[in-house]
């Protein structure tokens, strides 16, 4: 019925490539500092004597910051070249990163969580709208496959690393000198290698920050994208904080197992989203979407409900899990980010980003307040109502999902795309798509 293959079909050029490059390592350093905070989580609990309720306010003081800083900066995001704009936020990510590894009190790593995510938290909202400006949406589903591989590869290589040293070499801070040290490398290839991002400068028409912000926000289906995104933001946070605490002290997985069952699922992560990308590009993005969340309920109810359980199985349902929860962000976020207009993209982005986080954070602090361990070494309790709430929630963003991929596809059908002529000629994609 639909044969969109050769539309689907249009090649990266080279610098896109690189720029899928820039982004992904970029997006694997942000998505680093936040996934070790869940590994470590077990180690800084009993080292800092905190309970589930304060660690659950330091994972979420990252989210709320992020999306404050996502809010104010919104009505400045479309004002700048995006490549100036990345680099600021991302030194002050690198700064903030620095400040966590000197922490030694649970206020001061509250406080530095929350500067790390007044920067970092903006990272991905720039990203996103540097894909939206660079790469048609036939092309989106592939370059989030790659961006989102970040997220895999953090698993792979930097959650055991930095289990590694933290256990082994210089304590739970060790690991975010490491990340530090990383996006200072990473920061200095931006400065010398991505070009100005500013053709969404020429369109732009509201005069103030505020004006601009409130023309974003004021758009019906700009609306129905940020409850979308903000929906899976919920399911996905609800969870992860406790993971390490819940392997080890239900799963009884032990700290020299970690790293085994991070690595495994990251590998199966790496394979995973390359995959679901292409076939994004291919297949109607809903239907895919739609699929991974029914498997990801099914899964979450039944991971959640374990006991005392051999590591292989364990890696088993951890991968299988994984597998759900991954493949649905490929297709949304491709999805979402054919919802904005050029003009608006980086308000847009900003707004999505700061809903996200802010929506994030409030699931974190809500799981801290539903999780309870009696003592440093015992059984969590609860942990399998966050699975049966993340349901409700699933089911609730499938149909809010349902409502973006018919705007979008309402959008593109309006609009042509023209194909290059050589594969070292950018597409011309109208605005909006």
């Amino acid at each position: 019925m639909e044969k969109k293959a050769p539309v689907a079909a249009i090649p990266f050029t080279s610098y896109q490539k690189f720029v899928i490059f820039i982004l992904a390592i970029t997006q694997f350093s942000v998505i680093l500092d936040f996934m070790i905070m869940s590994p470590l989580g077990d180690m800084l609990m009993k080292s800092m004597s905190l309970k589930t309720s304060q660690f659950g306010i330091a994972v979420s003081a990252y989210a709320f910051s992020a999306g404050i800083s996502g809010l104010l900066t919104a009505g400045f995001a479309d004002k700048f070249d995006r490549k100036k704009l990345l680099l600021f936020f991302y030194i002050g990510f690198i700064a903030g990163t620095f400040f966590c590894s000197m922490a030694t009190t649970f206020p001061l790593l509250v406080a530095a969580r929350i500067i790390t995510g007044l920067f970092g938290g903006v990272i991905g909202s720039i990203s996103m709208a540097i894909i939206a400006d660079l790469f048609s949406i036939q092309q989106r589903g592939r370059v989030m496959g790659f961006i989102q591989m970040g997220f895999g590869a953090s698993q792979v290589l930097g959650v055991p690393i930095s289990l590694y040293i933290a256990v082994y070499v210089g304590g739970w801070q060790s690991p975010f000198i490491m990340v530090g040290i990383m996006s200072v490398i990473i920061a200095g290839m931006i400065m010398l290698k991505l070009q100005p991002i500013t053709k969404h400068l020429l369109v732009q028409q509201d005069k103030t920050a505020l004006k601009h912000l409130l023309h974003t926000v004021a758009k019906k289906d700009y609306r129905i994208g940020f409850t979308a995104t903000a929906l899976l933001s919920i399911g996905g946070f609800m969870m992860m904080p406790f993971g390490s605490a819940f392997a080890i002290n239900n799963l009884k997985i032990t700290n020299a197992q970690l790293p085994i069952l991070f690595m495994v699922s990251g590998v199966a992560s790496l394979v995973i989203m390359p995959l679901i990308g292409k076939l994004s590009d291919r297949i109607d993005k809903y239907k895919i979407f739609a699929i991974a969340c029914v498997w990801m309920m099914v899964m979450v109810v039944l991971y959640t409900n374990l006991s005392v359980t051999p590591l292989w199985l364990v890696i088993i349902f951890n991968v299988l899990m994984m597998m759900g929860i991954l493949s649905r962000m490929v297709p949304s976020t491709a999805l979402v980010t054919g919802i904005p207009d050029m003009a608006d993209r980086g308000a847009f982005m900003s707004i999505n980003s700061s809903l996200q986080q802010i929506a994030g954070g409030i699931a974190a602090a809500f799981a801290g307040m539903i999780v309870v361990q009696k003592d440093k070494f015992s059984p969590l309790e609860h942990y399998n109502t966050l699975g049966y709430i993340i349901v409700g929630i699933t089911v609730v963003s499938m149909l809010m999902m349902y409502r973006v991929s018919a705007m979008v596809k309402k959008k593109i059908s309006a609009r042509t795309v023209v194909q290059p002529a050589s594969p070292d000629t950018e597409p011309i994609v109208t605005e909006g798509i």
